[in-house]
């Protein structure tokens, strides 16, 4: 995809990653995943590092992909290092429920990529959404199964989704947006 990232580890499962356009990697043939080439998306990081999007573990992504009301998009095969997994991509590269919903991705190696990071000290203690449509976004999650994994709360009208995520640091509790 044209991308670089750097991973750091919550958990002995979890991990949050990091991730930007490689300038000197050649671009893809297709639009970058997390909307990241977006005239949009491309203004808001200007601006700060945020938080976009966010990814959730699949034991079948192919099934669980299709029990979701929202297209998650193709499923594609990925491979870096010595690790492989299946993700879901939009063709379009966009952000399915403008981020809230997540792509679903399916490790096909023994051990969690988080494993094998160093530890950290962090901990992710809450993942929040806000969205003016929390009814289609809630839908999603509980097709997927994750209706739990997402605090979910209304925004006013004319605001725009956000994810925030509270992490539990050495150095206290902080929150990434």
């Amino acid at each position: 995809m044209g991308t670089h990232n750097r991973l750091l580890r919550l958990g002995p499962q979890l991990y949050l990653e990091l991730i930007a356009i490689d300038p000197a990697a050649p671009p893809p043939t297709r639009p970058r995943w997390f909307a990241l080439e977006s005239a949009q998306m491309q203004a808001r990081l200007a601006e700060r590092p945020r938080l976009i999007h966010w990814v959730a573990r699949s034991a079948d992504i192919a099934a669980e992909s299709a029990n979701c009301p929202e297209a998650l998009g193709e499923i594609m095969p990925m491979r870096r290092g010595g690790f492989e997994w299946l993700i879901s991509v939009p063709a379009d590269g966009s952000l399915p429920g403008a981020g809230l919903i997540p792509s679903l991705i399916e490790w096909r190696v023994p051990q969690h990529p988080a494993a094998g990071l160093p530890e950290t000290g962090c901990a992710l203690m809450k993942l929040e959404g806000f969205h003016p449509e929390p009814g289609h976004i809630a839908e999603a999650l509980a097709g997927l199964g994750l209706d739990q994994a997402l605090a979910l709360h209304p925004a006013a009208p004319d605001e725009a989704p956000e994810l925030l995520a509270y992490l539990k640091t050495p150095l206290g509790l902080r929150e990434l947006n």
